[in-house]
């Protein structure tokens, strides 16, 4: 059992024996930080599981290593959705959010795609930096000899001021652990193979050495990033203390990172949007082909875990239409 739902089991247990009452606020944010707290841990405990699954691919490609972090990243994901409830009310949680979780992405970015991927808005859409070890940016040369977690976050991630140039975080990793997907509007996720991480002879897709490169690099930096956030929501976090410290501004961000999750980006950007526009581009998790319906129910989970574990909450759980 995760943290997240060990603590809300916790407190949503002992408030049904509870009589109603009328919170109090200063539980109520502090309640809040905890499960964030808690969010974060599982989170990062499972992008090291993720690290540690991409370690085993780079060492020993092979079609049961590459399942393997494939499985990986699919159960990072899980905790990781669970906490973008607490986006969009705190500011250290939004500057910080588009390192881990940005999309959608120009893959072309990172490695090679098929087809014409240019777009006259971003130059840097096929700029294949797995292939292009030197280019130049905004005037000088880049020397992406050696991909590194700093490489990544500082160069390379929204190159250009372009948010499209998404170089870090959870897509990143799934990119290159599934291709691009070539499906259109129908079901189906990428099909990279394994040996396009083999670093001797077998490589498909050319510059293994580097795609292997970029990979340990981006997942150890998801890693570090993750662990950075865990601290922001601990005892002395500047997450907690900006909750915490006035109470009713606290409830304020925590009411709004719920409204804004559910209405905003899970009805908006992740639903309506894709279904307006029919563009696959749209589609939340594409490579690995989650099912909207997987993405929406964690997203919703997390809302809704929140005003259950509430102090004065009955407990109960969103239960449908009546």
């Amino acid at each position: 059992m995760n943290r997240t739902l060990a603590a809300l089991l916790l407190v949503s247990t002992a408030l049904t024996a509870a009589p109603a009452r009328a919170a109090d606020p200063a539980a109520v944010v502090a309640t809040y930080a905890d499960i964030a707290a808690a969010g974060c841990a599982d989170s990062l405990a499972t992008a090291q599981a993720l690290r540690d699954a991409v370690r085993a691919l780079i060492d020993a490609p092979s079609p049961a290593t590459l399942a393997a972090a494939r499985s990986a990243w699919l159960a990072a994901r899980v905790p990781y959705q669970q906490t973008e409830v607490f986006r969009f009310g705190n500011p250290i949680v939004d500057d910080w959010e588009g390192r881990v979780n940005a999309w959608p992405l120009d893959e072309g970015l990172i490695d090679y795609v098929a087809g014409d991927a240019a777009r006259e808005e971003n130059a840097f859409a096929t700029l294949n930096v797995i292939a292009t070890p030197t280019f130049a940016l905004a005037g000088r040369q880049i020397d992406a000899t050696q991909i590194t977690p700093a490489l990544i976050s500082e160069t390379l991630h929204e190159a250009d001021g372009i948010e499209a140039n998404v170089a870090s975080g959870y897509h990143a990793i799934e990119f290159l652990l599934w291709g691009q997907d070539l499906n259109g509007t129908g079901p189906g996720a990428g099909n990279r193979p394994h040996t396009d991480f083999v670093q001797v002879e077998g490589c498909s897709g050319g510059n293994c050495d580097r795609r292997a490169a970029y990979l340990r690099a981006v997942t150890d930096l998801l890693v570090s990033d993750l662990d950075y956030m865990a601290a922001q929501w601990a005892p002395d976090g500047a997450a907690r203390a900006a909750v915490t410290a006035d109470p009713q501004a606290g409830l304020l961000a925590m009411l709004t990172g719920m409204g804004s999750l559910s209405y905003g980006e899970l009805a908006g950007e992740r639903m309506k949007l894709g279904r307006m526009l029919n563009d696959p581009e749209e589609e939340h998790d594409c490579f690995s082909d989650i099912p909207t319906t997987a993405t929406i129910s964690t997203g919703w989970a997390s809302g809704t875990s929140i005003w259950a574990a509430m102090p004065g909450s009955t407990g109960r759980w969103w239960r449908g239409p009546r």
